[in-house]
């Protein structure tokens, strides 16, 4: 009950922050569970699993606001499910303790990458229409090896190539949703298949994932309400500095 509840809250304020920035769940959630002990393809696999409800419930609200540009989605969904099978088929052919190291790095690197861009703002230009599909791929990869990234990459990408954020934060959340859907059911193919030799019991994580959910659909509505009261510089400026304490402590705890 106790580990539902701390999850619950990650959930929650992961939740709240992703939905002001269009980025951030899944590296902070991520983050956490790697804190917590959890195997990379795990962690992985839990915040994907929980992502299916709370990209849903916040694609489903872009939609209904009009946020979405369709021509985008059209360009990025096919290229993002591709790159997040893709990626799990790697993570999931790999012993948790081999590539742990790596997965850290790369959080480490995706938290430094949001402190600079909240000290310095992409200037908006024309989106460059070659950049979306090679971009949607390498999201979807890196979002399922390391858990999350799908926003710092695209979103970030897409806003500093001049694309109007409400759209571009719209379009993205709503490409989410297919992307996490087809990396967990990677997940569960190769669990099924026995690709997965280190999946061990998953089961295991069942009351993260839910604590995760629960807490995630409980913020998707409020995040409007948080960019009005926190400014985005700040706001992206405490995350990225959340996500660079989280990978100083995996590092400290892979060197002892």
């Amino acid at each position: 009950m106790i580990e539902f509840v701390i999850f619950a809250a990650v959930g929650f304020l992961a939740q709240l922050v992703d939905g002001a920035l269009g980025m951030a769940y899944g590296v902070t959630c991520t983050s956490v569970l790697l804190a917590f002990g959890v195997p990379p393809a795990h962690a992985s696999a839990s915040v994907h699993a929980a992502e299916v409800f709370t990209t849903a419930a916040s694609g489903a609200s872009h939609v209904w606001h009009r946020n979405v540009d369709w021509r985008l989605v059209g360009l990025l969904a096919p290229a993002g499910v591709v790159g997040g099978v893709f990626g799990t088929y790697v993570l999931t052919g790999i012993a948790g303790a081999a590539i742990r190291p790596f997965v850290t790095a790369y959080l480490a690197a995706i938290g430094a990458f949001i402190v600079v861009k909240a000290m310095r703002p992409f200037p908006e230009r024309p989106i460059s229409g070659w950049l979306v599909v090679p971009l949607g791929g390498a999201g979807g990869f890196v979002d399922a090896v390391g858990g999350g990234g799908w926003g710092p990459v695209v979103t970030s990408s897409l806003i500093g190539s001049g694309g109007a954020p409400r759209l571009v934060i719209g379009s993205v959340n709503a490409v989410e949703f297919v992307v996490t859907l087809s990396v967990s059911l990677t997940f569960l193919f190769a669990l099924l298949s026995g690709h997965w030799e280190d999946a061990g019991n998953v089961t295991d994580h069942l009351p993260a994932v839910g604590g995760l959910i629960v807490g995630g659909i409980v913020a998707a509505p409020l995040a409007g309400y948080v960019i009005k009261i926190v400014a985005t510089p700040v706001l992206t400026a405490v995350v990225g500095l959340l996500i660079l304490t989280l990978a100083a402590y995996q590092t400290w705890q892979l060197l002892h």
